[in-house]
């Protein structure tokens, strides 16, 4: 078992990695079942939601993987998001490098974000309010966005000529996105993101767009009443392209693309924290339409899903006692 598991990745045909949010990071074999502890990890914020979140895996080359984590730093005053790229060799994170901090520094232990997707040379990276609503729309603050940066070096000049933002900003104005999928045939990065009481989001991130929170919502406040003036839509801002109210509470996502589960095909898997579930939405024409509600009450609350070469899939289960958990047939 593991302890608040958050993030899921594979690593090689037999082997995962997983986050434990208190800090651990571990290889686990899916055919023996081993676990090897990694050593040499960042120190991390481990508070209410911080900690070691997520985890992302590139395959350079037949010989080179990098490992990238995205986790809550201690820094003066408080705790920043932020992302390390290092290498394995056996139990150990070798070659470590922290490419990039959060400039939303805050003491708050909430809406860290970190959610990481790898499309070509650049990583995108997804970073939460803090709790601080109104920073979502600051442009020079790192708060409620989604960056894009060189994955090899952090750099990002040159990346946002479309704006007057902080060139590694691609998108504002979101709450607390902890899903993100890369949608393969069209090469466009889908995002999640927790809405307050309702208003959770699925949203296609387009370069220097504005999602609209706190301005517009389909949110209201946990005490009920609505959030500013009650706006669920505004020109100049984007619309999700799905939504839910209530709140599930999503988090991972995985386009399906294999064979094991044909009726998956083509379609998001979406890991719900709120509804121990996973929401199959089903896309026509690029763009959801329906959903349906797998495996309910069977796995405790969902954080990751993953699929395999094979066609399964691979979710965790964020409890005090969590657990990895294969699906096939």
């Amino acid at each position: 078992s593991f302890s608040h598991p958050w993030g899921i990745t594979v690593y090689s045909d037999d082997d995962i990695l997983i986050t434990e949010r208190g800090g651990n990071l571990f290889k686990v074999n899916l055919r023996s079942g081993s676990k090897l502890k990694i050593k040499n990890l960042p120190e991390v914020f481990n508070i209410r939601q911080g900690g070691l979140l997520d985890v992302l895996v590139d395959q350079m080359s037949a010989t080179e993987k990098k490992v990238y984590i995205c986790y809550s730093s201690k820094v003066s005053n408080g705790s920043s998001t932020s992302l390390l790229v290092g290498e394995l060799r056996g139990n150990e994170l070798i070659k470590k490098k922290v490419l990039f901090r959060a400039n939303n520094v805050s003491t708050s232990s909430v809406h860290f974000g970190c959610r990481l997707a790898i499309l070509g040379s650049e990583i995108f990276m997804s970073i939460g309010d803090r709790g601080n609503r109104y920073e979502a729309q600051d442009m020079k603050s790192h708060a409620g966005s989604i960056i894009r940066i060189n994955k090899g070096n952090g750099s990002s000049k040159n990346l946002n000529s479309v704006n007057s933002w902080s060139p590694e900003l691609f998108t504002k104005g979101h709450r607390n996105p902890q899903g993100m999928a890369v949608n393969t045939i069209t090469n466009d990065i889908w995002v999640n993101e927790h809405g307050p009481k309702g208003g959770d989001e699925i949203n296609i991130i387009k370069l220097g767009k504005n999602y609209g929170w706190p301005i517009v919502t389909l949110g209201e406040e946990y005490w009920g009443g609505k959030i500013g003036q009650g706006l669920t839509t505004l020109e100049g801002f984007e619309d999700p392209i799905w939504y839910w109210v209530p709140s599930i509470a999503p988090s991972g996502m995985t386009f399906y693309n294999k064979s094991m589960f044909p009726e998956f095909k083509g379609n998001l898997l979406v890991s719900s924290l709120k509804f121990k579930s996973i929401y199959l939405v089903e896309l026509k024409d690029g763009l959801p339409f329906r959903e349906k509600i797998l495996f309910k009450n069977k796995f405790g609350r969902i954080r990751d899903i993953e699929q395999l070469k094979d066609g399964s899939i691979l979710i965790i289960s964020d409890e005090k006692e969590g657990a990895l958990y294969k699906i096939y047939r």
